[in-house]
């Protein structure tokens, strides 16, 4: 199993990654999002429950996770982090292709 936090870690180091609820919409929104990812303990849930329908309006490679703390810790701020989508893989691209 391909641990999506190290996925999104190794996307931001070498890649292109946007943060939040909006940022991530609008890469959606745009087709520029190669991954979404979203974390399912977000509250309320109407911050986040839209994104799943878009990626898969969009044909966008979407994955929860547990926990916004370490999706934020993945993504390198000091806070909880809803949501992230990966505008550039990087060196990620590999274990991206382990995900489909």
């Amino acid at each position: 199993m391909i641990d999506i936090y190290s996925i999104v870690e190794k996307a931001r180091r070498t890649g292109k990654v946007e943060k939040g609820t909006n940022e991530v919409t609008k890469a959606i929104e745009r087709s520029t999002a190669k991954l979404v990812v979203y974390a399912v303990d977000v509250e309320p849930k109407e911050i986040r429950q839209h994104i799943p329908f878009l990626c898969k309006e969009k044909n966008i490679l979407c994955k929860e996770v547990d926990s916004k703390q370490k999706l934020g810790i993945a993504v390198g701020i000091p806070v909880s982090a809803s949501s992230v989508a990966i505008i550039d893989l990087g060196d990620a691209e590999k274990d991206i292709e382990g995900l489909k």
